[in-house]
């Protein structure tokens, strides 16, 4: 089975700190990968807060999450602080990809980097919506 490969954009939009917490630890004493897509989760929550959004609330539509997928690139540990990065790429009608990488704050070392797919989404009509214009043009891509 052909590896994944996340390609990164040339800059970031938004960037926020994240503390690795014990319960963000498994048994092999790193961050679980299923608390990376929290911690990602997270970012996400703040990107959106930063545009003045919420995922709820994208003018006027909401988002979902389509598909996801992580690159792992180095091991991450209790009491580490996490850099997450993040950029709207690879638009479509529908949504487009959320890019980040998340990096040890200290020493620069990239833990892992991936994207979430997004779909805008009009959840009283219950069907996928267009991307926003405003959006679009707060994240430079209009």
């Amino acid at each position: 089975m052909p590896r994944i490969k996340i390609d990164l954009p040339a800059s970031f939009l938004f960037s926020t700190e994240l503390p690795i917490y014990i319960g963000h630890i498994n048994y092999g004493n790193h961050l679980d990968n299923a608390q990376l897509i929290a911690l990602v989760g997270e970012a996400r929550v703040r990107f959106f807060k930063s545009l003045g959004y919420s995922e709820l609330d994208v003018e006027g539509v909401g988002i979902v999450v389509a598909d996801v997928a992580a690159q792992y690139r180095a091991e991450a540990f209790h009491g580490e602080t996490m850099v997450v990065e993040m950029a709207a790429d690879d638009f479509s009608k529908y949504g487009c990809d959320l890019v980040w990488r998340l990096s040890d704050k200290a020493s620069g070392r990239e833990v892992a980097r991936g994207k979430h797919g997004i779909v805008f989404f009009d959840y009283a009509a219950r069907k996928p919506a267009g991307v926003p214009s405003g959006f679009l043009a707060k994240v430079g891509a209009a």
